[in-house]
């Protein structure tokens, strides 16, 4: 892999995002990330001041994913700013707990925009460049249980979101196989970083933290997983096994 590789990384100003864009900085084939925030100006500065004492190049792009034309303006930026993208990881996504049959149809599109087509207009404006160079990563954030059709009365949204682009992947893999790009997801559970339920026996040292989630991240991204696409990698620990 050349030194030179781009990364974008969405809603990496903090949380997880900021965690996945500090570790790819650390990356020897990275030569630069760029920051995406919707609102926190100082914490996307901050993040970019650490990629910056990395060696690296870094960009802030500010943008709101909840609408199409600004997905399509913050990789074009991206790509401006830095140079052509070769990795970009759809990370941003709003999350929401409310009874299935209390949620109002603004916040179906509000969770679904969010989670899952502001992925996909990222994806379909980075792919082209990435085909043409015969070289890409996809890394799409998903949820432990995406792949479960199961119940989901607290978080119907979002799960339903989630499920959604785990098919997106899968089909934007299947369609780009002998390309050289490839497209995966890692998808966490509940991590040590966030609130454990009241009720939850389960202690946090048994969960995955953003460490271990930016480290999946890296290695799908790398050479090494050049034979991995389609792939849906489970950092949970032990969480709901």
């Amino acid at each position: 892999m050349s030194a030179t590789r781009i990364a974008l990384v969405t809603g990496s100003s903090r949380g997880l995002g900021r965690e996945i864009a500090l570790r790819l900085a650390e990356a020897e084939e990275v030569g630069g990330v760029a920051v995406h925030y919707r609102s926190n100006r100082k914490a996307a500065l901050e993040v970019a001041g650490l990629i910056r004492s990395r060696g690296k190049r870094s960009a802030i792009i500010r943008a709101d994913l909840f609408q199409e034309k600004q997905c399509v303006r913050l990789v074009r930026t991206a790509r401006q700013r830095l140079g052509p993208i070769d990795i970009l990881v759809n990370n941003f996504g709003p999350f929401l707990m409310k009874p299935w049959e209390k949620v109002t149809a603004p916040e179906w599109e509000h969770i679904y925009q969010g989670n899952f087509l502001s992925a996909w207009h990222c994806l379909k404006e980075a792919l082209p460049g990435m085909r043409a160079r015969g070289w890409g990563r996809v890394i799409n954030i998903g949820y432990h249980r995406a792949e479960q059709l199961t119940a989901f009365p607290g978080i119907l949204p979002y799960a339903a979101a989630k499920t959604s682009l785990l098919l997106l992947t899968r089909t934007a893999a299947a369609t780009e196989v002998g390309t050289g790009v490839t497209v995966n997801m890692v998808s966490p559970g509940l991590l040590r970083e966030g609130r454990l339920p009241a009720k939850s026996k389960i202690p946090a040292g048994a969960l995955g933290g953003f460490v271990d989630v930016a480290e999946a991240v890296l290695y799908l991204v790398s050479d090494r997983a050049a034979a991995v696409t389609g792939a849906n990698l489970v950092v949970a620990g032990a969480w709901k096994m």
